[in-house]
This record gives C-alpha cells, sequence and structure tokens, in this order.
C-alpha cells in the first residue's frame, strides 16, 4: 500500500493521467492506498454515477466528488 486518502486525493487533483488510470481500472488503483470502506465506496459510487457516459465525464464526476469530499 503506498498511502492513505490524502494521497490519492492530492495525485488526482494534479495527475491528469493517474485519473484517467483510476476511471479505466478503478480496482488497480485503489488497491495500492489503504482506504476506509466508506472511502472506498464514495469514489466507486461516483465513477458509476457515470458510467454511461464517456472516460472523460467519469473523471469530470470523480474528480468533482473528491473536492467536495476530501479536498477541504
Amino acid at each position: 500500500m503506498t498511502g492513505k486518502i490524502q494521497d490519492l486525493v492530492g495525485r488526482v487533483m494534479v495527475d491528469k493521467e493517474f485519473l484517467a488510470d483510476l476511471v479505466r481500472d478503478p480496482d488497480a488503483i485503489l488497491g495500492r492506498y489503504e482506504l476506509s470502506v466508506e472511502e472506498r465506496a464514495v469514489i466507486t459510487q461516483a465513477l458509476a454515477r457515470a458510467v454511461h457516459g464517456s472516460e472523460q465525464d467519469r473523471a469530470r464526476a470523480l474528480h468533482s466528488v473528491m473536492l467536495k469530499r476530501w479536498a477541504t
């Protein structure tokens, strides 16, 4: 494991390629982080909300949720 939710949020905010990877393969990326069940669920739900949208739509939805929830 590499880090906690703060590390994940920070990387999502500054690394668009990492965010794209998270959208494409969330299980692989999230598996690297020590997340609570609630944190993982919030991220998974954010990705699922835009499931019918493009990867870019899913990335925007996830970015927004992460900003509102953890980047304050």
